[in-house]
């Protein structure tokens, strides 16, 4: 298995773009780390201000998405990312992370088919195509 470096980073202002990339790959490194299965990443940029960045991934049931959600809110505290909004922990169905300018959905596989956030998110949208 490779090792990953989760050494925490520090943001300096002026460094935005790069601590966003630091936050994302932090985030991928719990998922790989985690056995999260089917991670996709969303480029949300000029799509929406709500964030930069989509992750939507599945764990194989409750117990599972729950230490996935778990590793990623710990990870991001403990890298100075304080601002972690959590939605979804007490059933587990399906968790929304929500650290600003990254958001990540951790799901079971059932409610991820079934919310296909990938599809809405997507760049192959009608819709984008139509208004741009």
């Amino acid at each position: 298995m490779a090792e990953t470096d989760l050494t925490p980073s520090h943001p300096v202002a002026g460094t935005v773009a790069s601590a966003d990339g630091d936050i994302v790959a932090l985030a991928r490194a719990c998922l790989e780390d985690m056995k999260a299965e089917e991670t996709v990443e969303i480029d949300l940029v000029g799509k929406t201000s709500i964030a930069d960045t989509m992750i939507v991934t599945s764990g194989r049931s409750q117990r599972h998405v729950g230490s996935i959600a778990d590793k990623i809110i710990q990870a991001l505290k403990d890298a100075g990312h304080g601002r972690v909004r959590v939605e979804g922990m007490p059933a587990c169905d399906w968790v929304l992370i929500d650290a600003g300018d990254l958001i990540v959905h951790v799901f079971r596989p059932e409610v991820r088919g079934f919310y296909n956030l990938e599809r809405m998110w997507g760049a192959d949208r009608p819709m984008e195509r139509a208004a741009g």
